[in-house]
């Protein structure tokens, strides 16, 4: 039978997979909350800054699921969240029964609920929970959580919650929580090319982007990729909080969501093929906001000058 208590730092082992630019910061704010750490990445390189914080190191997700109570996973594809969980060296080979696993992930939904039957079966529990904020959010621990599993689990694990994001929300069964984030990265896509367009008009046009920015981001037009990513465009700063190939993999997965939902999203398809040539033109691995170097092509721009 799977627990009913909530999860502290005096009885409570945290395993944590993935050591990337968000997830680094995430598990650092566990580690800073009291928690012990068992932490495991690609290569333990990745993971020296939690190690020289006190984390402890496991070579393989198995051997994190070994010992842990709770363990977390933050990787890049739906593929390395197949073989983290479910594969030959996963999390279900070794976890205890009453073990939890919190794939915060952006991943499919259908995924979502194949693990979450799998640990089932195993006496396990498991919740997806993809997270929304970027960078920015990771390092202040101001994450948006949507949750999808058992309403029971995911109460149990918001002190654990807490610490990483100000809004935790559960929206469902298993796979709810993935299908939250496909409506987050559908507003964030297409409000993208919005963010883009304008900079490049008010380029255009002779205007100082920064005081443009003063008159319209308090307003009706304000949003946080306009407060946020904005800037960073302005002063050519593309380093990815959250990179190009990734958002790419995201819009594949909602639209692929969508034509099984018999749902047209031509406004999204419209950013998967703009993200695409951006990927093209070699910018896989710039932040998002690069996409206005792929915009300013189409108008013979250049955006660094």
């Amino acid at each position: 039978m799977i627990s009913s208590k909530s999860f502290s730092p005096e009885d409570t082992l945290i395993g944590w997979i993935g050591a990337g630019v968000m997830g680094t910061s995430m598990c650092g704010h566990l580690l800073a909350g009291g928690f012990p750490v068992l932490v495991c990445s690609r290569t333990r390189e990745r993971a020296e800054p939690l190690l020289d914080r006190g984390a402890s190191w496991a070579e393989t997700p198995a051997a994190v699921a070994g010992e842990a109570d709770v363990v977390f996973t933050m990787v890049g594809y739906p593929a390395d969240v197949r073989e983290v969980a479910l594969g030959a060296r996963g999390v279900l080979t070794s976890a205890r029964p009453g073990c939890v696993l919190v794939d915060m992930t952006t991943s499919e939904p259908s995924l979502a609920r194949e693990i979450h039957a799998a640990a089932k079966e195993r006496g396990l529990d498991a919740v997806d929970a993809p997270v929304s904020g970027g960078d920015v959010g990771a390092r202040n621990a101001t994450l948006s959580i949507m949750t999808g599993g058992d309403a029971d689990t995911v109460e149990r694990l918001r002190p654990l919650f807490g610490l990483l994001g100000k809004t935790v929300v559960h929206q469902g069964g298993p796979g709810s929580g993935q299908h939250a984030k496909m409506v987050n990265q559908t507003l964030i896509a297409t409000g993208l090319i919005g963010v883009c367009e304008a900079l490049l008009y008010a380029h255009k046009a002779g205007l100082n982007p920064e005081t443009v920015l003063e008159s319209v981001g308090g307003g009706a037009a304000g949003s946080w990729s306009l407060a946020n990513y904005a800037p960073r465009m302005m002063h050519g700063d593309f380093a990815p909080g959250f990179m190009v190939e990734h958002f790419i993999k995201d819009m594949e997965i909602a639209l692929a969501e969508a034509r099984r939902m018999d749902l047209s999203l031509p406004g999204l398809a419209l950013a998967h093929e703009l993200y695409l040539a951006l990927r093209a033109q070699g910018g896989g691995r710039d932040g998002v906001h690069a996409l206005i170097r792929a915009l300013a092509r189409l108008s013979a721009v250049d955006w660094t000058a």
